[in-house]
């Protein structure tokens, strides 16, 4: 199946994808569908880096071994017999955000919207491990996807290691699912790692093969691409933990607000690895010097999150009083003080930008 004839799921119609590029296909989450609770499928972002691969629930095989006692491979059948577990997950793309950086780092030209938040089935990954017995000097598992394609002028399979410790997090998953209904081909169907709290690279689709291994992972995706380089205030080295993040998903960008009305600001927030998001400030700023700006930052009120992984929704009321451009700007805090910083954390291959959230508006 080649990226132009992804069918585009649930809700594709309504709230198609922003397509950033064709071939392969990505495409960013729309305004209108991140300001929903659990973002539709049609409407979810797509990061592929080959195409989709020829894949079917009838085929479908995924092979575990490597270091373990009692190597096996199972159907998808017999995956969707086993106890499944089900989780409301961001997923959001390392490179998300890659656009605001200065100065650009090459990538993927993503502006804010490589991010969705889902309602994941599937079977945990601990599971199947128990049943292989991974053995005790084991460090990693490597994570194989059915795509592949040429990087740096070498053909390679997609491939991510985690380590042992999160691959057996009873929460790491075999999703088959999403939004409950089975994943869609541009989604990894018909089975895909979901890892909560860690970038979306991790989470390998069209998956294929799990094994264990006794020294760290060094392929094309770990040691090359989504590796943190000449970063400023990170250490080098492959992305992992989401770093915490807002967005502001309503009044959305260059509409027009009346004078003297309340208007409802509202937006998501999330961070990494199941750490909750425990404030969200809110900023005015006016570039109209007549216009009254409020450069103190204000709480939002946040709402309750569908859980550990999920974003929690926010929201503040403002009632501009004169007419002007203005900046409405969002920063969110996690439970362990991480804020987001006012400018993107520069890297060279554009990761992990978590500045704070900046919509403009103009009051009429």
């Amino acid at each position: 199946m080649t990226a132009s004839a992804i069918p585009r799921g649930p809700g594709a119609t309504a709230w198609a994808p922003e397509t950033v590029t064709d071939e392969p296909y990505n495409a960013q989450t729309p305004w209108a569908a991140l300001a929903e609770p659990m973002t539709p499928v049609g409407a979810f972002f797509v990061r592929d880096h080959f195409g989709v691969p020829r894949t079917t629930p009838q085929r479908w095989r995924l092979r575990l071994g490597g270091a373990v006692d009692a190597p096996f491979d199972i159907g998808y059948d017999e995956l969707l017999a086993m106890a499944r577990l089900e989780l409301d997950v961001v997923l959001e793309c390392a490179g998300n955000g890659r656009s605001l950086m200065t100065p650009r780092p090459p990538g993927l030209q993503w502006d804010q919207r490589a991010v969705g938040c889902a309602h994941f089935a599937g079977v945990p990954f601990r599971s199947l491990a128990e049943r292989a017995r991974i053995a005790p000097d084991a460090v990693e598992v490597v994570f194989t996807g059915a795509d592949s394609g040429t990087v740096h002028g070498r053909p390679v399979v997609f491939e991510r290691s985690l380590p042992l410790g999160v691959a057996l997090h009873p929460d790491t998953l075999l999703a088959t699912h999403m939004n409950g209904e089975p994943l869609a081909p541009e989604h990894g169907a018909p089975v895909r790692l979901v890892v909560p709290g860690r970038y979306a690279v991790a989470d390998v689709k069209w998956l294929v093969g799990a094994r264990a291994v006794t020294e760290p992972f060094v392929g094309v995706f770990q040691a090359e691409e989504y590796v943190y380089v000449a970063s400023r205030g990170t250490t080098d080295g492959p992305v992992t933990t989401v770093r915490v993040k807002s967005l502001i998903t309503t009044p959305e960008p260059d509409s027009a607000v009346r004078r003297g009305t309340e208007t409802l600001v509202r937006g998501r927030a999330w961070s990494g690895a199941g750490v909750a998001v425990r404030q969200v400030e809110v900023r005015v700023e006016c570039e109209d010097e007549e216009g009254a700006g409020d450069r103190d930052w204000r709480d939002a009120v946040l709402e309750v999150p569908a859980g550990p992984y999920a974003w929690t929704g926010w929201s503040y009321l403002w009632t501009p009083r004169r007419p002007g451009q203005y900046r409405l700007l969002a920063r969110a805090t996690d439970e362990h003080g991480d804020t987001q910083p006012p400018r993107a954390p520069w890297n060279a291959q554009g990761y992990g930008c978590n500045p704070v959230a900046s919509v403009e508006v103009v009051v009429v």
